[in-house]
């Protein structure tokens, strides 16, 4: 099927249908591509920048604050032009963990694994006390919650998941790459809908109330240790702590699964325990902004300069380890991309505009008021920057290297990236499907009528150990992967750019964006 798709798009180029991509993709600056990054290859560096030096990279915290500002003087520094933070919105509370210790007193002394939840509120100093029980469901009863306020005044609050959950856990991979049979039988991937958003808007609203309760109640922590949080992974991430309306919560922490199991056994069989938890965090409305990072090479065609190939990855990430798949990886990437470009002297003819995404993990802020800034208001006014857009091309579903590209049901780009592809199809790259992916910042793209698209990546241990966990670091980096999908971006990115044609768009369906209300 695949080559009979080819065969009519050939035809039709000679028929005049389509004559701006008939000929085929520059596979001679593919190759100089290729060379340059498999012999000089600056990835390793950059990754290190982007997580061991500027830390985690939480939205607005001092640590995202730190990459950003690396990342535009990195770029100038290679030769790109208007780079700079680029404010998009209000975006809430800056939060910095400063200092945080935790360990059992009793009935021994033992330390634990846990991590506090990003905009956790600070403990007064180090507090000990004893740990009660609740249930998941009891945790979501703010009923329940409201007749208990005297049985959780000085104590942690451990939410007691029920036990024996790993029986299987252990005799699965924990890391994995995509089967041929799996990328020919690709499907939505990632997809949330707004009923699921609406679910997730009525969930945080009753831990809000439950976070007053319990505040009212005088307890000294809330803490989770959920089944996931096993063999020394622990997931860890906030709600909707950082807006302005969110009320003062008590100090909150995300322990390990094994420790939570312990800890609820002892109590069960009538040993109390005893926490000792400091957390020092500091919470700030200083600068309530948030800001995208963005630079541009210029285009070189007098007539095509002014359109765009456009870019991108999140550049925010959760706080227990260093964000390295998610998503410095993605950024890594496209920081190569456009180092690379500009290191080989290419000439673009549209103008390339890299962009780092701000407030991905709250609900893709970042991407989302920037196309409503450039491209698009909510009452479906395009601006006039939204017809320069060719298409923009997006990394973040961690450290795997690219396998295809989701098209978001753009039916007639496919023929194109199947061509495009071609060259790397010794480089395991070459599925394209007409599926769609969501949950990152392309669907802001795609909502304001852009082409955008997010690659198809090998899982490797993303969901499994490393997103959003205190796993996340450097070393989960898989670099061979990332120099591999930095030459293919940075094929695509360049190709667009060339084209005497803009990438083929959807029309545009009014409607709203599944993460408005988020």
């Amino acid at each position: 099927m695949k080559h009979f798709t080819l065969k009519l798009t050939l035809a039709a180029g000679l028929l005049g249908g389509i004559p701006a991509f008939a000929q085929g993709p520059d596979t001679a600056v593919f190759s100089r591509i290729r060379r340059a990054e498999m012999s000089s290859s600056q990835i390793p560096k950059i990754a290190h920048y982007l997580t061991d030096v500027a830390g985690p990279r939480l939205t607005a915290s001092p640590g995202y604050k730190r990459a950003a500002n690396w990342a535009v003087e990195t770029m100038t520094k290679w030769g790109l032009v208007n780079a700079k933070l680029e404010p998009w919105g209000n975006f809430g509370k800056q939060w910095d963990l400063q200092g945080f210790s935790i360990i059992m007193k009793a009935p021994y002394v033992q330390p634990v694994m846990a991590y506090p939840n990003p905009w956790s509120a600070a403990t007064n100093g180090t507090e000990q006390g004893q740990v009660a029980l609740i249930t998941p469901a009891q945790a979501m009863d703010t009923t329940y919650i409201a007749a208990h306020l005297n049985d959780f005044k000085g104590k942690f609050i451990l939410i007691a998941v029920a036990g024996n959950q790993m029986k299987d856990v252990n005799f699965k991979p924990l890391a994995e790459r995509l089967t041929d049979m799996e990328l020919a039988n690709m499907k939505d991937t990632y997809m949330v809908t707004r009923e699921q958003m609406a679910q997730y808007g009525g969930y945080f609203k009753i831990i809000s109330k439950v976070d007053v309760l319990m505040k009212s109640s005088g307890a000294l922590g809330l803490i989770g240790a959920g089944e996931s949080n096993n063999n020394g992974t622990v997931f860890v991430q906030g709600n909707a702590e950082h807006k302005l309306t969110a009320p003062a919560a008590i100090p909150q922490l995300s322990m390990a699964y094994e420790d939570g199991q312990k800890i609820k056994r002892l109590i069960q069989s009538g040993h109390p325990v005893e926490l000792a938890v400091n957390i020092q965090a500091k919470a700030s409305t200083d600068d309530i902004k948030g800001y995208n990072v963005v630079g541009e090479i210029p285009g070189t065609d007098p007539k095509l300069k002014s359109q765009l190939v456009m870019l991108g990855g999140h550049l925010d990430s959760w706080q227990s380890a260093t964000g390295a798949t998610d998503n410095a990886a993605g950024c890594i990437v496209m920081m190569e991309v456009v180092r690379l470009i500009d290191s080989l002297g290419l000439k673009p003819k549209r103008t390339i505009r890299i962009a780092l995404w701000d407030g991905e993990e709250q609900g893709i802020y970042g991407s989302y008021n920037y196309a409503k800034n450039h491209f698009m208001g909510m009452d479906y006014k395009l601006k006039p920057e939204q017809s320069k857009v060719s298409a923009y091309y997006n990394l973040d579903n961690g450290t795997g290297k690219i396998r295809g590209i989701f098209t978001q049901s753009n039916k007639a780009i496919m023929p194109i990236f199947q061509k495009w592809f071609e060259p790397f199809a010794n480089l395991g790259a070459k599925t394209v499907t007409d599926k769609n992916t969501g949950s990152t910042d392309h669907l802001s793209f795609d909502w304001a009528g852009i082409p955008g698209f997010q690659f198809i990546q090998d899982p490797i241990d993303y969901e499994t150990k490393t997103h959003h966990s205190n796993q996340d670091n450097y070393e989960h980096l898989q670099i061979e992967d990332l120099k591999q999908a930095a030459i293919i971006v940075a094929s695509f990115v360049y190709q667009t750019s060339i084209e005497k044609d803009m990438m083929p768009r959807k029309p545009l369906v009014k409607e709203p964006y599944v993460f408005d209300e988020f």
